[in-house]
């Protein structure tokens, strides 16, 4: 990527921070033993420290024991554990799930798989700003129901369900709660000392560590069985060698993270939100219109009679990465299912633009953003047969 390109699709991945790369280095070849082998030899060892010390520095952010946190190579795995492992645990007894129709792919399709196996799902409907409703869901909850799974943040349009309530729900009903909180974690407050979440789904590339690394963090006592066979590793949730590396990563990612990064984030999006409504005409915000109830740095907007797709292509020839739907859908020619869920027409949803900051990210690029948007959506008005 050349050093000029503003990249704006931080919800997709995020660059990785070089003092991440820094504390990973070693691991390649210098302390490169597997952990395992703590028990026979002092590389070992030494391995197994950095894994423990990763481990801790997440538990802490999330106010939990370290023994709560099983590492996976990312937040599919950890959503498809979630799901898939409490399934295989209460099968014979339970078999309900509940989700929404805007989840990540990785909920959706796992819970898609297991209606193919005999499971039962209740698929929530969402509001035009992309809210579950708190009394369809306690309503959906029924003796059958094992778990609830429903996002902290929406991927696409970046809208914060109230994972508080949701929790309390769950708890009283005596019902597991899971959620996807890959785009969240580090970014909002989440004390799960204070939070009954049973199942978190967290991931290490979306806060500027690796790819490949994520983490599940499991409630003490919560039914879960592992979906792979092979070793005891993981407190023998998820057997396999340790990405030891890329642990290390994520646990330097979640130790650089900072509330100043968030009010960083912050800013951005203003900035970005205030130079649209500025300088162009005919533009609405998709997800919610509350910016406190919207991920850091997400802007989802639509831009009347313009297709989406030829906003980013036309921006990514002036050197900005955006992205039309969510970054997992975008090689298809249907609609967004996130922004067709909330209830928009086909036109709306083919227009969505999402813009995603990093702290990597400066307000002077966000000017250039918008002088660049309001030059393409003119030229490309001009042309639309969308507005005839």
């Amino acid at each position: 990527m050349k050093n000029d390109h503003i990249y704006l699709d931080n919800a997709a991945t995020t660059r990785t921070d070089p003092d991440v790369v820094q504390a990973m280095l070693p691991y390649f070849t210098e302390t490169y033993a597997v952990a395992s082998s703590q028990f026979s030899h002092t590389p070992g060892i030494m391995s197994k420290e950095g894994l423990d010390h990763s481990r801790q520095i997440i538990a802490d952010k999330l106010n939990v024991s370290p023994t709560q946190i099983v590492f996976t190579s990312g937040g599919t795995e950890s959503n498809n554990l979630a799901i898939k492992g409490t399934f295989a645990a209460f099968k014979g007894q339970k078999n309900h799930i509940i989700c929404s129709k805007v989840e990540h792919n990785s909920v959706l399709h796992t819970c898609q798989y297991l209606e193919r196996n005999g499971a039962q799902v209740t698929y929530l409907d969402v509001d035009k700003e992309g809210f579950i409703d708190p009394v369809q869901l306690e309503n959906a909850i029924v003796d059958n129901t094992f778990l609830v799974s429903i996002q902290h943040g929406n991927q696409e349009v970046g809208t914060l369900q109230d994972i508080e309530l949701i929790s309390k729900i769950c708890n009283d009903k005596g019902v597991a709660f899971h959620t996807d909180a890959a785009l969240t974690f580090t970014k909002l407050p989440l004390d799960l000392g204070e939070i009954k979440v049973d199942l978190m789904t967290l991931s290490a590339h979306k806060i500027h560590g690796p790819k490949g690394v994520g983490a599940l963090y499991i409630r003490k006592d919560t039914p879960i069985e592992k979906l792979v066979h092979g070793g005891y590793s993981e407190f023998d949730k998820r057997p396999g060698t340790e990405n030891v590396s890329g642990i290390v990563g994520f646990g330097k990612a979640v130790e650089i993270a900072s509330e100043e990064h968030v009010q960083h984030l912050n800013k951005l999006q203003k900035r970005l939100l205030d130079g649209f409504e500025k300088n162009i005409n005919g533009f609405r915000i998709n997800g919610s219109l509350d910016m406190s109830k919207r991920i850091p740095g997400n802007l989802n907007v639509s831009f009347d009679y313009i297709e989406g797709e030829s906003v980013v292509l036309h921006m990514d020839m002036k050197g900005v990465a955006i992205i039309t739907g969510s970054a997992c859908f975008s090689r298809s020619l249907e609609p967004s299912y996130v922004m067709m869920g909330m209830g928009f027409t086909h036109e709306r949803a083919h227009g969505s633009i999402r813009f995603t900051m990093s702290r990597f990210n400066t307000e002077d690029e966000m000017d250039e953003v918008v002088n660049s948007i309001k030059e393409i959506v003119e030229n490309l008005r001009r042309i639309s047969p969308l507005k005839n």
